[in-house]
């Protein structure tokens, strides 16, 4: 019993190191084909959800709601800092 409980733990981890490090083009191809899938209906949603989303650089980071970057025009303030010796 317990070797089964550690192979299911280990097929797990790897099943989400492999999603994790997939490129994120074909992590959408992926959950699109996942989606087809007689499922939950959470998971249905969750996977329809991520078979859709937005292809950004490729990490999925850029929808995090982070400001946005400066323009190259803006003013920036210059600061000096002084080496303590």
């Amino acid at each position: 019993m317990q070797n089964l409980i550690v192979g299911i733990v280990v097929f797990g981890c790897a099943v989400y190191a492999v999603w994790t490090l997939m490129p994120a083009s074909l992590r959408r191809a992926a959950a699109g084909h996942l989606a087809g899938l007689p499922l939950p209906a959470a998971a249905r949603a969750k996977f329809r959800r991520l078979a859709q989303s937005a292809p950004g650089c490729g990490c999925d980071g850029c929808d995090s709601g982070a400001p946005a970057a400066k323009k190259p025009g803006d003013a920036q303030p210059v600061q000096f800092i002084r080496k303590v010796r």
